[in-house]
């Protein structure tokens, strides 16, 4: 990924505020490319993923709208790490060519500065050579499995198993170049400091 643009690597635990703080980016006029959103776009009904998710994992984890089961296929990964990893050898490659064509595209359009949003950017370990700079959206595990609780109301030991999964704080903070705290503040806050980084990013 070459180009012109400040590449800004986005990241966080789930539940640590990261969607809030690339929305903000991009109101201060960033471009977004979010690897979720592609994720589940290939994982949607007529998706890229679906026929080889299909043919390495039975048909019975392809919901009946065509879309992949995610809560099915979640308990799957969870319970065994091999299936996890082939999921993954079947997403991330179609990931990183439409995150690749997305950025072309801001490119394109002259964009000064892109915001790649990366919930597996230090589990992955192939992004960081990529950008320019990672930005670390960090809370206390406690605060993100509240928050997850609330959100999307799920019994404890589920948030945890799935913050389990996930890197851990200190690796997180370990790979960051600029680290937002989000814990004890208010949304008002943590807008106030994106915007000063948005400035710092030439937005």
């Amino acid at each position: 990924m070459r180009g012109t643009a400040l590449r800004i690597g986005l990241t966080g635990g789930i539940g640590s505020g990261k969607s809030t703080v690339a929305r903000t980016l991009v109101a201060c006029g960033a471009a977004l490319v979010d690897a979720d959103a592609i994720s589940r776009a290939v994982t949607a009904a007529g998706g890229a993923a679906i026929p080889e998710i299909a043919a390495q994992f039975g048909s019975h984890l392809i919901a009946a709208d065509g879309a992949m089961d995610r809560e099915r296929m979640r308990q799957v990964a969870f319970d065994d790490p091999t299936a996890r990893r082939r999921l993954e050898s079947i997403i991330h490659p179609l990931v990183g060519l439409e995150t690749l064509r997305q950025y072309e595209l801001a490119m394109g359009a002259g964009s000064r500065c892109v915001v790649f949003d990366i919930p597996l950017l230090v589990e992955s370990g192939r992004w960081r050579q990529q950008l320019d700079q990672v930005l670390v959206v960090d809370c206390r595990e406690a605060t993100q499995i509240d928050r997850v609780m609330a959100r999307n109301g799920w019994p404890r030991d589920v948030a945890e198993k799935i913050l389990a999964g996930q890197a851990s704080r200190r690796q997180r903070l370990s790979a960051a170049d600029i680290c937002l705290y989000n814990d004890d503040i208010s949304l008002q806050a943590l807008e106030i400091q994106v915007r000063q980084l948005a400035a710092r990013f030439g937005l």
